[in-house]
């Protein structure tokens, strides 16, 4: 899953991509490299971000993902968002899968364009909100935690009309976790993939990986590749990252390995 972020302030790329031609440009290029699903965005959710209104958001999307489909992008387009007039608006240009990082839980009738168009998408944990979430967060055992969150989302989802086979799940490393809480959820991943749902993992470029290597932003890449690796052999589906080809290749080299050409 490549990171097509259409806005002027996402923690990474803020600000590369708001132009609709360049963020077309940068879809197909993610999509040459690997990327099966373009996750495009208009609203930053790095911690301390605040709330951009739907309006905005269609605006920075909706052209993106026009232009995409008319490209002929064969990668699977999704919306990143929690809004349903914006995910209404992507679908109609083009998209076919909603990841919307409050499950359902900002805009509960999400949950039912998703089952009526029938969509896929990914259900993610987050304690809080971008702008509080990591404001001092605290867990029982945060592994527990969030494998109770994600499985009574996921029966959420499924009573309001979505089909479970549609349905992945993210453990939302970075979205109000600390640098314990992320390397202990990539540590005991196998226990949320027992939920018998695609996990997928975003790790790419963050925050706790800076903490642990004392490198910045755009030089967190072997830090990314580290964690998704890690994240393939304890059973996670879907890898969201900025950086496509070397991920690609490093699971690519690791499933080979693993499982056998």
């Amino acid at each position: 899953m490549g990171v097509l972020n259409v806005t002027p302030d996402s923690f990474s790329d803020g600000g590369l991509f708001l132009d609709a031609d360049a963020a077309v440009a940068h879809g197909l290029e993610l999509e040459s490299e690997g990327a099966e699903i373009l996750d495009v965005g208009g609203e930053s959710t790095r911690p301390g971000a605040e709330p951009v209104a739907c309006a905005e958001q269609i605006r920075r999307v909706v052209p993106a993902i026009e232009r995409l489909v008319a490209r002929g992008v064969r990668a699977q387009i999704s919306i990143d968002t929690t809004r349903l007039a914006v995910a209404e608006a992507a679908v109609d240009a083009g998209a076919s899968y909603v990841n919307d990082v409050t499950a359902f839980r900002q805009e509960p009738e999400l949950a039912g364009l998703v089952a009526d168009r029938g969509l896929d998408c990914c259900l993610m944990h987050m304690r809080g909100e971008p702008r509080s979430m990591q404001r001092d967060p605290v867990y029982d055992d945060v592994v527990s935690d969030v494998k109770a969150f994600l499985e009574e989302r996921l029966s959420a989802a499924v009573a309001a009309g979505v089909a479970e086979q549609r349905i992945m799940l993210d453990p939302g490393i970075g979205f109000g976790k600390t640098v314990d809480h992320n390397l202990e959820l990539l540590r005991r991943l196998d226990e949320l993939v027992a939920l018998g749902r695609p996990v997928v993992v975003g790790t790419s470029r963050k925050s706790f990986l800076g903490r642990i290597t004392g490198r910045e932003t755009d030089d967190r890449l072997a830090g990314t590749i580290a964690t998704n690796v890690l994240a393939f052999e304890r059973g996670a589906s879907v890898f969201r990252v900025h950086d496509v080809r070397p991920v690609a290749d490093a699971l690519a080299v690791t499933a080979a390995t693993v499982r056998g050409r």
